[in-house]
């Protein structure tokens, strides 16, 4: 049980872990252990260790008691001075349960508890803890919250874009289910949507776990995702690039304008502020069409002859250093 085992271990954090942390390792381990999804034998055993762990060390005021007393938190009174249970303690006998539960304790080693008190006189330890040595309460289990579950969600760059309403089925427990989801507009590659009481069910009238959907854009042939940044290639022809021009560009949004300065070469970035995936709580992204020059693969026997002109006109040379 987990009571025999210290609770810090069975979450596998330090003593001195903050509640986030504490809170995080809980999650991660419900997740593996919850019988809903994991059908091992014990894995039922385990969850409920680590449920016990965590309703202990997520409450402050509790897991100072457990510091204070360890396994017996429960059971020591409240008026209980934590540095008198320790000196009661000292010399390695047990701290509750022991074979000299509720005796009287002496100095040296007749002492029928195994306390070695040091105080020089002979103390009832019912006296001092209460009653303490009265043997251990019975307790169950009690409510189990449920585990949190995730699952991942393909979505378009348009559908990220505009939003979008999708069926989510989900297995677990020997049971189907699905789910309508309403994605919102401007989810980003990665984020998680929380879907409150949508994940395993609580035991006992617990309260269910939460739903996250795992966000995944998929490749698109058009555009490339960097957060809420789009890129697009735009193509130029040669003549384009070197006198400038305005180009009709695709975003998910519909056609934008984008102006090509003069002298752009391939490679270059031209911004479109704003026209990205949106951000219901701030700044959309942008769009960056990267120009790419092309030229013709055949050309006619007119521009042939104005590209040779060009040639011996012009003293450009791309491959002399700027």
């Amino acid at each position: 049980m987990a009571s025999d085992r210290d609770f810090y271990e069975i979450l596998g954090v330090s003593r001195n872990a903050t509640q986030e942390q504490i809170q995080r390792a809980y999650r991660k381990l419900a997740r593996a252990h919850h019988p809903d999804v994991n059908k091992d034998p014990g894995a039922e055993d385990r969850f409920k260790d680590v449920s016990e762990a965590y309703n202990v060390l997520h409450d402050p005021e509790t897991r100072r008691r457990y510091d204070a007393f360890g396994p017996d938190f429960r059971r020591v009174p409240d008026d209980v001075d934590p540095e008198t249970w320790n000196r009661a303690a000292a010399g390695g006998g047990p701290r509750a349960g022991g074979a000299g539960t509720g005796r009287r304790a002496r100095r040296g080693p007749a002492a029928d508890t195994g306390f070695a008190t040091g105080f020089g006189e002979d103390i009832d330890l019912d006296d001092l803890l209460g009653g303490l040595f009265d043997g251990r309460a019975g307790r169950g289990w009690g409510p189990i919250p449920g585990a949190d579950q995730e699952a991942v969600i393909d979505l378009t760059v348009e559908e990220a874009y505009r939003g979008t309403r999708r069926s989510v089925t989900l297995e677990g427990g020997g049971q189907t289910r699905t789910l309508q989801v309403t994605i919102p507009a401007g989810v980003t590659n990665g984020q998680r949507i929380r879907l409150a009481g949508q994940g395993g069910r609580g035991t006992e009238g617990a309260p269910a776990g939460d739903l996250y959907l795992i966000v995944r854009i998929a490749p698109h042939p058009r555009y490339r995702v960097e957060g809420r940044d789009l890129h697009v290639e735009l193509p130029l022809a040669p003549w384009e690039a070197a006198l400038g021009t305005t180009v009709a560009v695709e975003t998910p949004d519909g056609e934008a304008k984008v102006k090509v300065p003069a002298g752009t070469s391939s490679g270059r970035r031209l911004r479109l502020r704003g026209r990205g995936l949106p951000n219901p709580k701030g700044t959309a992204g942008d769009l960056y069409a990267e120009a790419r020059i092309l030229v013709p693969r055949k050309l006619s026997a007119e521009e042939r002859r104005l590209f040779e002109e060009l040639a011996a006109t012009s003293t450009f040379d791309p491959r002399r250093p700027k």
